[in-house]
């Protein structure tokens, strides 16, 4: 019998393909801001609006959305209006996200094992409704990306040099960060909070060890993204383990082969210059 016989296993496919897709899409922007860590902040900011819903029978997954996207917003202002740097900021995202997700917790009167699968992903158990939201806004996510691209990227770059462009740069920072706590929750239930911010940057990461424009970059870690997810979703459940570690460490060997290519490549090219 076929692995995708299963109803469980087609929708954990189509919520791989989704995250791997959505995460690195946004991910791109946020490592060429030099924010490698905001996927750690918003994650723990998300864990609070887990616990949130928890607390007041609402879906976990809504009040995620709802809280890690109040915690984009506040790191932005923050880092725009206030005296805070960017690190700083997220510090305290880190220990208040955290927190606060194990305090409303305790008071909803569930235990650390129900914080595991969104801690580290739980794709398997993953219902209709909730593949419904994580298609839909892995969608939005994966648009918004490829149809602000240049916008996007100048903001990344250099801000001072988007201002003079006419960007609207912090209209165009929110943005960013917005979608990148949404990419936290798409992935909250796939490979976990703990681990959404290594599919957000190992994938970037690898490609760029390859590409040499930001376009090839984006296309190439939304491509490697997709495969580690799909490929770490089958290997886990060949080898009966979890699926989030799985897709993290087949990124991260996906990354190393890209490294260990360039190493070899390079001689070649700088002995070819040379010649030249």
């Amino acid at each position: 019998m076929s692995v995708l016989s299963y109803q469980f296993m087609q929708y954990a496919l189509i919520a791989a393909i989704i995250t791997g897709l959505s995460a690195p899409a946004i991910g791109t922007f946020i490592v060429q801001r030099r924010l490698a860590l905001l996927g750690d902040g918003l994650g723990h900011v998300a864990l609070t609006g887990v616990a949130l819903g928890l607390l007041t029978g609402v879906a976990p997954l809504t009040t995620a959305i709802i809280v890690a996207i109040g915690g984009a917003i506040l790191i932005e202002v923050l880092r725009a209006y206030g005296r805070t740097s960017g690190d700083l900021a997220l510090a305290m995202l880190f220990y208040g996200g955290i927190a606060g997700g194990v305090l409303l917790t305790n008071l909803a009167g569930e235990s650390a094992a129900t914080l595991n699968q969104y801690l580290f992903g739980s794709i398997i158990t993953m219902s209709r409704a909730d593949l419904t939201i994580v298609v839909a806004l892995g969608v939005v996510v994966v648009a918004l990306s490829l149809i602000f691209r240049p916008q996007f990227f100048a903001v990344c770059q250099d801000e001072a040099h988007a201002k003079v462009m006419g960007i609207r740069v912090q209209l165009f920072g929110i943005l960013i960060a917005v979608l990148a706590a949404v990419t936290i929750t798409v992935a909250m239930r796939t490979v976990g909070l703990l681990l959404v911010s290594a599919l957000m940057v190992v994938p970037v990461a690898a490609a760029q060890q390859l590409s040499r424009s930001f376009k090839s970059t984006h296309f190439a870690a939304m491509a490697i993204g997709l495969f580690a997810a799909v490929t770490g979703l089958l290997t886990s459940y060949q080898i009966d383990a979890q699926p989030g570690p799985t897709i993290v460490i087949i990124a991260l060997v996906v990354f190393v082969l890209a490294a260990l290519t360039r190493a070899l490549l390079r001689p070649t090219s700088t002995q070819e210059a040379k010649n030249g």
